[in-house]
């Protein structure tokens, strides 16, 4: 099956001149130049998080490694997933990377944004994760309904107050799963009830497990 490959990686996206036409389609690209080549090219379609993507005849990786990822992928529509699958473990490698590139991204934090009365509130429950049990807790803190602060959310962050908060956790997750302490000790520091709870969250936030999370990221002991 003859294939369109195009690396859209930095600085691929001068590349498109000679690319071939890509308008409606998925692509993806290196996450430093994801908002460029969007905001450069509306007409395409740029998914910040994928490795590689597949859109018909057209094929698009993020950068070198996943290229490799993208050979695995071609190898497997031209002769199948035994030999892929082969393939990748001769060359020691995930044959499906249970991650995006978007945990390689260098700014994983949750943002602090909004005029200053927001911000303080952010910062107060960045600071409070393990005492903040949800939106309630977070509009008494300034006097205002949940009603209200999710029309502050939404008018000056563009997301809900129940988004942000679930950001919040979630990158507060990935920082402690790095280090030592159990799940049940993260769930806690994160303001979750339970590691069960945790784990289905940050499951559905970032296409993987905490444990799996911990064993690909965690710090080496010094």
């Amino acid at each position: 099956m003859p294939h369109n490959i195009v690396i859209l990686a930095v600085p691929g996206v001068q590349l498109l001149d000679v690319a071939g036409p890509l308008d409606q389609r998925r692509v993806t690209t290196h996450w430093a130049a994801c908002a460029e080549l969007a905001a450069r090219f509306p007409a395409i379609s740029v998914d910040a998080d994928a490795l590689y993507v597949a859109d018909g005849p057209v094929r698009t990786a993020a950068g070198v490694t996943s290229g490799m990822d993208l050979a695995l992928r071609l190898i497997e529509e031209d002769v199948g997933q035994e030999v892929a699958r082969d393939v990748a473990a001769r060359l020691v490698m995930f044959f499906r990377r249970p991650a995006g590139q978007g945990h390689f991204m260098r700014q994983q934090g949750v943002s602090v944004a909004g005029r200053s009365a927001l911000q303080d509130l952010q910062r107060w429950v960045l600071s409070n994760l393990h005492q903040v049990s949800g939106i309630q807790d977070m509009a008494s803190h300034i006097q205002r309904s949940p009603r209200h602060l999710n029309r502050l959310f939404r008018q000056q962050m563009g997301m809900s107050c129940g988004e942000w908060l679930e950001g919040a956790r979630i990158a507060k997750a990935r920082e402690l799963l790095t280090g030592p302490l159990p799940a049940k000790s993260v769930a806690a520091a994160c303001g979750y009830r339970s590691s069960d709870v945790l784990r289905r969250a940050f499951s559905k936030v970032t296409g993987m497990t905490p444990s799996v999370y911990r064993k690909m990221y965690r710090a080496a002991p010094s």
